[in-house]
């Protein structure tokens, strides 16, 4: 006969911790039923769900333990379990489980509060917390741009999702942070195609924008290209009628806007660590073609779709060649990448600002609203709006550590692309 036992270590880490506990439960050849260990800031917490005889025969190995414990300065406490508790916990296997990121320049205990007590209001436990971020020194030197993530592994059924990503959105909001919530799925770590809107996402500007301040035009053309990020009108007849505005412009001037156009925050470090990590990226933009192989070449990018520009005599005709890149047809060359590289949509992500960004946010297995239109940011699952675009690799579940940058920096908000 036998008895499970919880067996709850705390105290300073040191190596060979876990080896002395498990060698005096392997003398009596324990079964492990559970176990999880975790170290923050050099202070181990270790838990073991463990088959013990019976209260006589087990006392030996629990006075080896309290022993042992005490010799190597750490705290040990024994809980009992039984056998209906652990069937309960068995049958756990196989509900839900979610991530949930907390993103910030820094972590707050008010953060932490807020998000954990709408986890409890809808019924949801907590598995894990993990930060995926690095350490943050008490001095920054970098300009302000310090990044924190928190992971939160949640198991539980979740009975009112509008609800619960409705109350995450209002705090995101109210505290200036951003908040992703994702299914844990084996699609998580197994993304393969990155795909990118470029105006306001990867570059910090809208192109078009900047052409109009060249052809004198930037007041008319600006106004009418928040309207069509905001969805408030159709995005092809808005594309042509600023286009149109641009006739007469020489093509020299395309040159000129590429080499002032910046990055942003986050790029290349983005870049560099998909490329390096086998995905494959595309751009594939409401924007301009001249303009998407402009960064192709900065940032190694595989695939570029845009709209072209017509160019007659060295001059802008105002008109753009072929199919218009709209929302539906940013959703199209998504699926038509996936299918040349033998990717599921499930394992695809996709990244974009505008109302137009939308359909392909929505087919992606992950779809993020970067620094979004507030329609864009309500529509989309998930959304970053504080942190750089190198934040999207704690959405794939990628820690600090992992950066496989040369510079192990993050590149900061505006820099320049020539």
């Amino acid at each position: 006969m036998s008895e499970l036992l919880l067996i709850n270590i705390t105290g300073p880490d040191k190596p060979g911790l876990t080896s002395k506990i498990t060698a005096i439960l392997a003398d009596s050849r324990i079964p492990v039923l559970d176990i999880g260990q975790a170290v923050i800031h050099n202070h181990l917490s270790l838990g073991m769900l463990v088959e013990v005889p019976k209260e006589s025969a087990s006392s030996p190995v629990l006075k080896d333990l309290l022993f042992c414990a005490h010799t190597l300065g750490i705290q040990i406490t024994f809980t009992p379990v039984s056998d209906l508790e652990y069937e309960e916990w068995v049958q756990e296997q196989g509900k839900h489980r979610y991530l949930l990121s907390l993103l910030a320049r820094k972590i707050t205990a008010e953060h932490l509060e807020r998000v954990s007590s709408i986890i409890a209001e809808h019924s949801l436990n907590i598995d894990t917390i993990n930060r995926l971020s690095g350490r943050i020194p008490l001095e920054n030197e970098n300009g302000g741009h310090t990044k924190a993530c928190v992971e939160f592994s949640i198991r539980g059924t979740l009975k009112n999702e509008n609800r619960f990503r409705e109350q995450v959105l209002a705090i995101t909001d109210s505290l200036g942070i951003d908040i992703a919530f994702q299914e844990d799925n084996i699609f998580r770590r197994n993304r393969r195609l990155v795909v990118f809107d470029m105006d306001s996402t990867l570059i910090t500007s809208e192109v078009i924008d900047e052409l109009a301040i060249e052809a004198g035009v930037g007041e008319q053309v600006a106004a009418i290209t928040e309207q069509a990020m905001r969805g408030e009108i159709d995005f092809c007849g808005s594309l042509q009628r600023r286009v149109l505005l641009l006739k007469g412009l020489d093509e020299h001037v395309l040159e000129t806007v590429a080499r002032r156009l910046q990055l942003t925050e986050g790029a290349e470090t983005l870049f560099h660590n998909l490329h390096n990590l086998g995905f494959k990226t595309a751009v594939i933009s409401g924007g301009f073609t001249y303009f998407g192989h402009y960064l192709q070449k900065k940032l190694n990018i595989d695939y570029v779709y845009a709209n072209t520009l017509e160019i007659e005599n060295g001059r802008l005709t105002g008109n753009v060649l072929g199919q218009i890149v709209d929302g539906q047809r940013k959703a199209e060359l998504m699926e038509l990448i996936a299918r040349k590289e033998n990717i599921r949509l499930e394992q695809t992500i996709a990244v974009g600002d505008g109302a137009n960004d939308l359909p392909m946010l929505g087919k992606a297995g992950l779809g993020i609203a970067f620094r979004a239109k507030p329609i864009v940011r309500e529509s989309a699952k998930q959304a970053i709006s504080t942190l750089g675009l190198d934040a999207i690799l704690y959405l794939m579940g990628f820690r600090d550590r992992d950066d496989l940058s040369v510079s192990q920096q993050t590149p900061q908000t505006g820099q320049n692309l020539s």
